[in-house]
Protein backbone atom coordinates (compact mmCIF):
# COMPACT_ATOMS: atom_id res chain seq x y z
CA UNK A 1 0.00 0.00 0.00
CA UNK A 2 2.79 2.38 0.91
CA UNK A 3 4.56 1.59 -2.39
CA UNK A 4 1.44 2.40 -4.38
CA UNK A 5 1.04 5.68 -2.48
CA UNK A 6 4.65 6.68 -3.22
CA UNK A 7 4.21 5.81 -6.89
CA UNK A 8 1.09 7.95 -7.09
CA UNK A 9 2.99 10.91 -5.62
CA UNK A 10 5.79 10.49 -8.18
CA UNK A 11 3.32 10.35 -11.08
CA UNK A 12 1.45 13.40 -9.79
CA UNK A 13 4.71 15.37 -9.35
CA UNK A 14 5.88 14.46 -12.86
CA UNK A 15 2.55 15.53 -14.34
CA UNK A 16 2.71 18.85 -12.47
CA UNK A 17 6.28 19.44 -13.68
CA UNK A 18 5.24 18.70 -17.26
CA UNK A 19 2.43 21.25 -16.98
CA UNK A 20 4.98 23.88 -15.88
CA UNK A 21 6.99 23.59 -19.09
CA UNK A 22 6.20 25.40 -22.33
CA UNK A 23 3.94 23.31 -24.55
CA UNK A 24 3.64 22.90 -28.28
CA UNK A 25 0.73 25.34 -28.54
CA UNK A 26 2.66 28.02 -26.66
CA UNK A 27 5.73 27.48 -28.83
CA UNK A 28 3.69 27.95 -32.00
CA UNK A 29 1.91 31.03 -30.60
CA UNK A 30 5.20 32.67 -29.56
CA UNK A 31 6.93 32.00 -32.88
CA UNK A 32 3.95 33.27 -34.87
CA UNK A 33 3.37 36.19 -32.53
CA UNK A 34 6.93 37.54 -32.52
CA UNK A 35 8.23 36.71 -35.99
CA UNK A 36 8.06 39.77 -38.30
CA UNK A 37 7.00 42.03 -35.41
CA UNK A 38 8.35 45.59 -35.40
CA UNK A 39 9.47 47.41 -32.28
CA UNK A 40 10.96 50.79 -31.44
CA UNK A 41 14.20 50.66 -29.48
CA UNK A 42 14.35 52.18 -26.01
CA UNK A 43 18.11 51.52 -25.71
CA UNK A 44 21.05 51.27 -28.15
CA UNK A 45 21.40 47.83 -29.75
CA UNK A 46 24.97 46.65 -30.48
CA UNK A 47 25.83 44.58 -33.54
CA UNK A 48 27.26 41.23 -32.46
CA UNK A 49 27.70 37.75 -33.91
CA UNK A 50 27.23 36.35 -30.40
CA UNK A 51 23.68 36.85 -29.06
CA UNK A 52 23.27 39.76 -26.67
CA UNK A 53 22.33 38.31 -23.25
CA UNK A 54 19.02 39.50 -21.80
CA UNK A 55 17.56 38.07 -18.60
CA UNK A 56 13.94 36.89 -18.45
CA UNK A 57 13.58 39.24 -15.46
CA UNK A 58 13.94 42.18 -17.86
CA UNK A 59 17.49 43.01 -16.80
CA UNK A 60 20.62 43.25 -18.92
CA UNK A 61 24.19 44.47 -18.43
CA UNK A 62 24.70 47.68 -20.42
CA UNK A 63 28.49 47.44 -20.12
CA UNK A 64 28.51 43.88 -21.46
CA UNK A 65 26.43 44.98 -24.46
CA UNK A 66 28.75 47.93 -25.11
CA UNK A 67 31.80 45.66 -24.95
CA UNK A 68 30.21 43.16 -27.34
CA UNK A 69 29.42 45.93 -29.81
CA UNK A 70 32.91 47.46 -29.95
CA UNK A 71 34.03 45.32 -32.89
CA UNK A 72 31.06 45.79 -35.22
CA UNK A 73 29.48 48.99 -33.90
CA UNK A 74 25.77 49.70 -33.40
CA UNK A 75 22.99 47.75 -35.08
CA UNK A 76 20.46 50.45 -34.21
CA UNK A 77 20.07 53.39 -31.84
CA UNK A 78 17.43 54.52 -29.37
CA UNK A 79 14.28 55.47 -31.28
CA UNK A 80 15.11 53.32 -34.31
CA UNK A 81 12.63 50.72 -35.50
CA UNK A 82 13.81 47.12 -35.68
CA UNK A 83 12.17 43.87 -36.78
CA UNK A 84 12.29 40.39 -35.25
CA UNK A 85 13.05 38.21 -38.27
CA UNK A 86 13.49 34.79 -36.62
CA UNK A 87 12.53 33.19 -33.30
CA UNK A 88 14.21 30.01 -32.03
CA UNK A 89 12.96 28.37 -28.84
CA UNK A 90 15.51 26.25 -26.96
CA UNK A 91 15.22 24.37 -23.66
CA UNK A 92 16.21 27.27 -21.41
CA UNK A 93 16.30 30.34 -23.64
CA UNK A 94 14.72 32.06 -26.63
CA UNK A 95 16.93 33.31 -29.45
CA UNK A 96 15.86 36.37 -31.45
CA UNK A 97 17.30 37.28 -34.83
CA UNK A 98 16.87 41.03 -35.33
CA UNK A 99 16.88 42.68 -38.77
CA UNK A 100 18.07 39.44 -40.36
CA UNK A 101 21.05 38.96 -38.07
CA UNK A 102 24.57 39.28 -39.44
CA UNK A 103 25.03 37.87 -42.90
CA UNK A 104 28.08 38.36 -45.09
CA UNK A 105 27.95 40.17 -48.39
CA UNK A 106 24.30 41.27 -48.44
CA UNK A 107 21.99 43.50 -46.47
CA UNK A 108 19.43 41.51 -44.47
CA UNK A 109 16.51 42.84 -46.45
CA UNK A 110 17.91 41.97 -49.89
CA UNK A 111 16.14 38.58 -49.89
CA UNK A 112 12.75 39.87 -48.73
CA UNK A 113 10.17 39.92 -51.50
CA UNK A 114 6.65 41.31 -51.44
CA UNK A 115 3.98 41.27 -54.08
CA UNK A 116 1.13 39.24 -55.49
CA UNK A 117 1.04 36.40 -57.94
CA UNK A 118 4.35 35.32 -59.47
CA UNK A 119 5.97 38.75 -59.38
CA UNK A 120 7.47 40.57 -56.46
CA UNK A 121 9.54 43.53 -55.47
CA UNK A 122 12.23 44.07 -52.89
CA UNK A 123 11.13 45.49 -49.57
CA UNK A 124 13.57 47.58 -47.61
CA UNK A 125 13.99 46.95 -43.89
CA UNK A 126 13.51 49.32 -40.98
CA UNK A 127 15.02 52.77 -41.37
CA UNK A 128 16.89 54.50 -38.54
CA UNK A 129 16.36 58.10 -37.46
CA UNK A 130 19.29 59.11 -39.66
CA UNK A 131 17.46 57.77 -42.72
CA UNK A 132 19.79 54.80 -43.23
CA UNK A 133 18.80 51.15 -42.78
CA UNK A 134 19.44 49.65 -39.36
CA UNK A 135 21.78 46.65 -39.12
CA UNK A 136 21.20 43.11 -37.92
CA UNK A 137 22.16 41.43 -34.66
CA UNK A 138 21.08 38.64 -32.28
CA UNK A 139 19.63 38.53 -28.79
CA UNK A 140 18.94 35.72 -26.32
CA UNK A 141 16.37 35.76 -23.52
CA UNK A 142 17.87 33.66 -20.71
CA UNK A 143 15.66 31.74 -18.26
CA UNK A 144 18.35 29.49 -16.67
CA UNK A 145 15.76 26.75 -16.31
CA UNK A 146 13.30 24.87 -18.54
CA UNK A 147 11.01 27.36 -20.25
CA UNK A 148 7.67 27.83 -18.44
CA UNK A 149 4.37 28.26 -20.30
CA UNK A 150 4.67 31.52 -22.27
CA UNK A 151 2.63 33.67 -24.60
CA UNK A 152 3.64 36.51 -26.92
CA UNK A 153 2.15 39.22 -24.70
CA UNK A 154 4.27 38.09 -21.73
CA UNK A 155 7.45 38.09 -23.82
CA UNK A 156 6.75 41.59 -25.14
CA UNK A 157 6.31 42.78 -21.56
CA UNK A 158 9.58 41.03 -20.68
CA UNK A 159 11.39 42.89 -23.47
CA UNK A 160 9.88 46.27 -22.49
CA UNK A 161 13.14 47.70 -21.06
CA UNK A 162 14.70 47.65 -24.54
CA UNK A 163 11.82 47.38 -27.03
CA UNK A 164 8.50 49.16 -27.38
CA UNK A 165 5.94 47.20 -29.40
CA UNK A 166 3.29 49.93 -29.13
CA UNK A 167 4.81 51.73 -32.13
CA UNK A 168 5.21 55.00 -30.27
CA UNK A 169 7.38 57.69 -31.80
CA UNK A 170 11.04 58.21 -30.99
CA UNK A 171 10.08 61.58 -29.47
CA UNK A 172 7.71 59.92 -26.99
CA UNK A 173 10.34 57.38 -26.02
CA UNK A 174 12.96 60.11 -25.55
CA UNK A 175 10.60 62.16 -23.38
CA UNK A 176 10.13 59.24 -21.00
CA UNK A 177 13.87 59.18 -20.26
CA UNK A 178 13.94 62.81 -19.03
CA UNK A 179 13.81 63.93 -15.38
CA UNK A 180 10.25 64.36 -14.04
CA UNK A 181 10.50 68.16 -13.80
CA UNK A 182 11.57 68.37 -17.47
CA UNK A 183 8.73 66.05 -18.54
CA UNK A 184 6.23 68.20 -16.60
CA UNK A 185 7.53 71.42 -18.19
CA UNK A 186 7.38 69.94 -21.70
CA UNK A 187 3.78 68.82 -21.19
CA UNK A 188 2.92 72.34 -19.95
CA UNK A 189 4.76 73.89 -22.94
CA UNK A 190 7.19 75.70 -20.65
CA UNK A 191 10.95 76.17 -20.93
CA UNK A 192 13.25 75.87 -17.92
CA UNK A 193 16.81 77.09 -17.51
CA UNK A 194 19.19 74.19 -18.09
CA UNK A 195 17.12 72.61 -20.86
CA UNK A 196 18.92 71.69 -24.07
CA UNK A 197 17.82 72.54 -27.60
CA UNK A 198 15.99 69.27 -28.20
CA UNK A 199 13.98 69.67 -25.01
CA UNK A 200 13.03 73.24 -25.96
CA UNK A 201 11.86 71.98 -29.34
CA UNK A 202 9.69 69.39 -27.59
CA UNK A 203 8.20 72.08 -25.34
CA UNK A 204 7.61 74.94 -27.79
CA UNK A 205 8.41 73.65 -31.26
CA UNK A 206 10.51 75.57 -33.78
CA UNK A 207 11.07 79.28 -33.09
CA UNK A 208 9.66 82.03 -35.28
CA UNK A 209 13.08 83.68 -35.39
CA UNK A 210 16.64 83.34 -34.10
CA UNK A 211 19.34 85.89 -33.34
CA UNK A 212 22.95 85.66 -32.18
CA UNK A 213 25.23 88.05 -30.29
CA UNK A 214 28.39 88.10 -28.21
CA UNK A 215 27.88 89.65 -24.78
CA UNK A 216 30.48 89.81 -22.00
CA UNK A 217 32.53 87.26 -23.88
CA UNK A 218 29.64 84.80 -24.14
CA UNK A 219 28.25 83.50 -27.43
CA UNK A 220 24.49 83.84 -27.02
CA UNK A 221 21.64 82.70 -29.23
CA UNK A 222 18.03 83.78 -28.76
CA UNK A 223 15.11 81.68 -29.93
CA UNK A 224 12.04 83.88 -30.32
CA UNK A 225 8.49 82.54 -30.06
CA UNK A 226 5.26 84.40 -30.78
CA UNK A 227 4.31 87.37 -32.93
CA UNK A 228 2.88 90.79 -32.09
CA UNK A 229 0.37 91.64 -30.87
CA UNK A 230 0.61 89.23 -27.98
CA UNK A 231 3.12 87.41 -25.84
CA UNK A 232 6.69 87.00 -27.08
CA UNK A 233 8.98 84.43 -25.46
CA UNK A 234 12.77 84.79 -25.66
CA UNK A 235 14.80 81.65 -24.92
CA UNK A 236 18.52 82.42 -24.57
CA UNK A 237 21.16 79.73 -25.08
CA UNK A 238 24.82 79.71 -24.17
CA UNK A 239 26.18 76.74 -26.05
CA UNK A 240 23.59 74.00 -25.94
CA UNK A 241 21.89 75.00 -22.66
CA UNK A 242 19.18 77.53 -21.82
CA UNK A 243 20.51 80.25 -19.49
CA UNK A 244 17.52 82.64 -19.52
CA UNK A 245 13.81 82.68 -20.38
CA UNK A 246 12.01 86.01 -20.76
CA UNK A 247 8.42 86.77 -21.72
CA UNK A 248 7.16 90.17 -22.94
CA UNK A 249 4.03 91.54 -24.50
CA UNK A 250 4.61 93.21 -27.86
CA UNK A 251 3.94 96.94 -27.93
CA UNK A 252 3.73 97.26 -24.12
CA UNK A 253 7.37 96.77 -23.19
CA UNK A 254 6.32 94.96 -20.04
CA UNK A 255 8.14 91.86 -19.02
CA UNK A 256 5.78 89.14 -17.88
CA UNK A 257 6.13 87.54 -14.50
CA UNK A 258 7.67 84.10 -14.35
CA UNK A 259 5.10 81.37 -15.03
CA UNK A 260 3.59 79.78 -11.94
CA UNK A 261 4.81 76.28 -11.07
CA UNK A 262 2.75 73.49 -12.54
CA UNK A 263 1.18 71.26 -9.94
Amino acid sequence: MRAWFSLAILISTAAFAADEKIGVDDRIEVIRGLTSEYATLKAPLPRSKKPLPFESTGQYDVKVWEEMGKQLGPAARTGDMIQITRVTIESDKILLELNGGIKSGRKWYDHVQVGMGGGGSQQQGPIGQSGTPTQGTYMEILFHKPLPPLRTAALKKMLAPVMDFEKRTATELYSETLPPEIQTAIKAKRVLEGMDREQVLLALGRPVNKSRETKDGLELEDWIYGKPPGRITFVTFNGSKVIKVKESYAGLGVEAAAPLPVN
